[in-house]
């Protein structure tokens, strides 16, 4: 197999196939968006190949046929018939400034239209001068013009910090993406991208007409590498490297297709480096995203099992986001099942794999224990423990895990109750060390809080505050519900483990282990 190059942070469909780099061919997904419908949305999270999915689709209605060659459009496509582009891109730019959204539409148009030989007018807003650039490319080349929007959201995104901006660029964007239903009749095709779905009502009520692929099964693995694409596009890249490995760390994107895919990024991180790390998460600190969850007092804990429906999902604006609208939409959560309750359609959400599970925790359990060297301390001695079942020192650790919280922010209680900003802490610190985790491990009758696979072995959890349930109750929970039956055939020892903590003491004041 020929080996090609990576193609690391390409954004551009001609110097991939010009020069030599690997592609995952997306062109019949292509073909089936221009032989359906004509105006599209698309959700992904940051680096997931939407901007190469825009500058496919550009160099396709431009007619470039030699970069074709061999895909799968390539005998589908009259590469004769060429169509004007008019490409947005918002991928840079200070959009925190006042009137810098303008500024860079207004130039943008001007490009475009000069690119034709066509004056934009002395238009003073933006719609007005998208509406007469595509009336004129119409006119002029014969053919409707093709309209491509690359981060539609960004503008919006950046400014959230600063609600008057980001409300003023929401309004502003409004009315530009508004003229893509008045101008339809000088519009061929049309696709906007970004990261948020935000709601019909705050940003896309005069573009109603948008058909939505985010969680359109058959475009599920339009972004992304599948596990198919590893094997034959980089299946000479691929040897020396532990595939179940891989997919534990990387694999997992879900948008209710029958295959998860990849991000892109990761793999091509992981194969350029040969060597397993956060490559995707490192890209973006979620500052904004852990302090809306420690704002909402939302349990790291409940994170692995949220639930929600379609409408939840795209719910989102400057002044009404949704925790799990967020989660979902910027691949910190996915689809990990899908439920039919009664003809309406919920989704329960977990970590698509185990960067952003330890990633994200990381980020979590550095907001919770401000004491660094302390934390990471705490989280280099927690594997070792495990391995060598010494629970005598586990619990140990487990009381230096409490010690090491601020007594101010137990006053403040900043998560919910007692048992979640307990149980939470406990669970940071056990993701974030890139264990195997599972939450609300569920059995014939009911479920244990957390489940741990380590060294062959199964840790099941449970946690109390005494206070509301008395000593010795986490145990008893166990112990009765049976929570262990389930893995009675496992090669390896179960353990049952009560966790109890006290909120007069603010402390952990019982830790029993048994084996099952």
């Amino acid at each position: 197999m020929t080996r090609l190059k990576l193609p690391i942070g390409i954004q551009t469909f001609r110097e991939i196939r010009e020069d030599g780099y690997y592609y995952v061919d997306k062109t019949e997904h292509i073909r089936n968006l221009i032989e359906g419908a004509k105006h599209y949305f698309l959700s992904r999270p940051r680096r997931f190949g939407k901007s190469l999915l825009l500058d496919t689709i550009k160099e396709m209605f431009e007619g470039n046929e030699r970069l074709f060659q061999g895909l799968a459009i390539h005998k589908h496509w009259d590469w004769s018939v060429t169509f004007p582009v008019v490409k947005l891109d918002f991928g840079r730019g200070d959009f925190t400034t006042p009137g810098y959204l303008h500024q860079t539409v207004m130039r943008q148009l001007e490009q475009a239209g000069r690119a034709f030989g066509i004056d934009c007018g002395d238009e003073q807003f933006s719609a007005e001068r998208l509406a007469h650039l595509l009336e004129a490319l119409h006119a002029k080349c014969g053919q409707r013009a093709v309209v491509l929007v690359d981060e539609y959201d960004k503008p919006i995104l950046d400014a959230l910090q600063s609600s008057e901006v980001a409300i003023e660029n929401r309004n502003y964007l409004r009315g530009l993406y508004g003229t893509l239903k008045s101008s339809d009749a000088d519009i061929k095709f049309c696709l906007l991208t970004g990261v948020s779905k935000f709601s019909k009502v705050s940003l896309f009520s005069g573009v109603n007409h948008l058909f939505d692929l985010t969680l359109n099964p058959r475009y599920s693995t339009i972004c992304g590498y599948t596990e198919a694409d590893l094997d034959t596009v980089f299946g000479a890249e691929m040897a020396g490297l532990d595939r179940a490995r891989v997919r534990d760390w990387y694999n997992g994107y879900c948008w209710r297709g029958d295959d998860c895919v990849y991000n892109p990024f990761d793999i091509l991180l992981l194969l350029e480096n040969r060597e397993f790390s956060p490559w995707w998460f490192e890209t973006g600190t979620p500052t904004f995203l852990v302090d809306l969850l420690t704002s909402r007092r939302v349990p790291s804990l409940a994170l692995d099992s949220l639930i929600a429906g379609d409408s939840l999902l795209s719910k989102f604006d400057v002044d009404d986001i949704e925790v799990e609208a967020l989660l979902f939409q910027t691949g910190y959560l996915t689809i990990a099942a899908e439920e039919d309750h009664g003809g309406a359609r919920f989704y329960r959400l977990g970590y698509p794999n185990r960067e952003v599970r330890q990633g994200l925790n990381e980020h979590l359990l550095a907001w919770m224990v401000k004491n660094q060297s302390g934390r990471e301390s705490n989280r280099a001695r927690l594997m070792p423990l495990l391995l060598a079942e010494d629970f005598q020192g586990l619990e140990t650790l487990v009381s230096a895990f409490y010690a090491s919280i601020p007594s101010e922010w137990l006053s403040n209680n900043t998560i919910a109750n007692y048992e979640g900003c307990y149980a939470s802490i406990f669970y940071s610190y056990f993701a974030a060390a890139g264990l195997d985790i599972t939450i609300e491990d569920s059995s014939i009758k009911g479920r244990a809080d957390m489940c741990v696979h380590v060294g062959g072995n199964v840790l099941l959890f449970e946690f109390k505050v005494v206070e509301q349930a008395g000593i010795g109750s986490a145990m008893a929970q166990l112990r009765e519900k049976g929570y262990a039956d389930k893995y009675a055939s496992a090669d390896g020892k179960v353990y049952l483990v009560g966790v109890e903590f006290s909120s007069e003491a603010r402390s952990v004041v019982g830790f029993e282990v048994a084996e099952a």
